[in-house]
């Protein structure tokens, strides 16, 4: 049976392109592959995994095909996977699918899944549940959402205040009480395996980013009845958008009723709650080979993102806190509302893993204040 070993072997060159890179970089490294990383930020712990890796402003179309085409051009480099941030910009997705052999969803697959228009339609479709959504300005203001036509992390998402001036393409959605949890699934493009249900949080970083991703739990009160709901809502999914390798579905649950909010058609932070070599699974899955079954998880793991609430600058030789990852180098200016880096935290109770986190970011965030 072939794996993602043997991939490695076969193919040791594996380009990762992402925001930020350094999630499926440790995975890759892991993995045995020899990394030429792209993101956005530079990481010190991204760039100690990597071979080589070039930091670039965003992923706009001319960034990424200069540095694909730099690295095509001194690497033999045939394979590549891709993380969170072609969301708004799908023609760059379409360019790195067309110069290597793409490890996840291709294109077609995820622009489907990010179009607003199509997702909905086909959730009201398969008899899924979602909050009331449209595509033009509600008569009245009171419980909307406005959010973005393509967009990741919750970013651009605020409450609709003033329609003055809607100049981004947009939608509109019904805001919905409850909290906020997700699926993380492996799927072949018709079967898919569950890896596991989490709950997340969101933080208010400003009036158009209010629910901005701050952090994942794999803790949550799910029955199994309500699992199994859910369960049957990705298969149809999968089956609909014809969905590979490492997804994940977000969802609210209000006391005993869930509303989809969207998929992640691409391998999402909370594959880092998990233990096994999931990239190597999501690799097997993109081949039409995903597992039979994966071990259930008895330890809790816990990711919490550290947002800077005023510009910071990293001193040299700062004391990072045990379980920090995505570490910026030292003298990197990071500005209001900008991540700063993230901290997991695995143990054996879900309110002992949430308050070492809150404790490490409270110490981040004092001393570099």
């Amino acid at each position: 049976m072939e794996t993602a070993i043997s991939h490695a072997l076969d193919h040791p060159y594996l380009m990762v392109i992402a925001a930020s890179a350094r999630m499926l970089a440790q995975a890759a490294r892991r993995e045995g592959y020899r990394l030429l990383v792209v993101d956005c930020f530079g990481d010190q712990d991204t760039r100690c995994f990597a071979e080589e890796s070039v930091c670039i402003p965003d992923l706009s179309d001319a960034n990424v095909k200069k540095a694909i085409n730099d690295f095509k051009a001194r690497y033999p480099v045939e394979l590549g996977i891709y993380g969170a941030g072609f969301e708004q910009h799908q023609a760059s997705l379409r360019y790195l699918c067309s110069q290597l052999n793409v490890l996840g969803n291709q294109p077609d697959t995820f622009a489907n899944v990010q179009d607003k228009a199509t997702f909905f339609s086909s959730l009201k479709k398969l008899g899924i549940p979602f909050p009331d959504t449209t595509f033009q300005v509600p008569d009245h203001k009171d419980g909307w959402l406005i959010k973005p036509l393509q967009g990741q992390g919750g970013m651009g998402i605020g409450r609709f205040i003033n329609d003055d001036n809607v100049e981004r393409p947009v939608c509109w959605q019904r805001y919905q009480t409850g909290t906020a949890h997700s699926v993380l699934f492996l799927a072949d493009g018709r079967r898919c395996r569950i890896i596991g249900f989490n709950r997340q949080w969101t933080v208010a970083l400003s009036e158009s980013d209010e629910f901005v991703f701050s952090g994942i739990i794999n803790d949550t009160e799910l029955t199994e009845k309500q699992c199994e709901l859910l369960m049957s809502w990705v298969k149809k999914l999968t089956l609909e958008f014809s969905i590979n390798g490492l997804n994940s579905l977000d969802f609210i649950k209000n006391d005993d009723e869930f509303y989809v909010l969207e998929i992640n058609p691409r391998p999402p932070a909370s594959m880092q709650l998990y233990d096994g070599d999931l990239l190597s699974l999501h690799m097997n899955a993109c081949h039409g080979k995903p597992p039979e079954s994966f071990p259930q998880q008895n330890d809790v793991c816990g990711l919490q993102v550290v947002y800077a609430q005023q510009k910071v600058g990293i001193p040299d030789g700062f004391a990072w806190p045990e379980g920090c990852q995505d570490i910026p180098g030292s003298g990197t200016l990071i500005n209001a509302g900008q991540p700063i880096c993230s901290i997991i935290n695995k143990g054996n109770d879900a309110a002992a893993v949430m308050d070492v986190l809150k404790q490490r970011k409270v110490y981040i965030l004092q001393h570099l204040q």
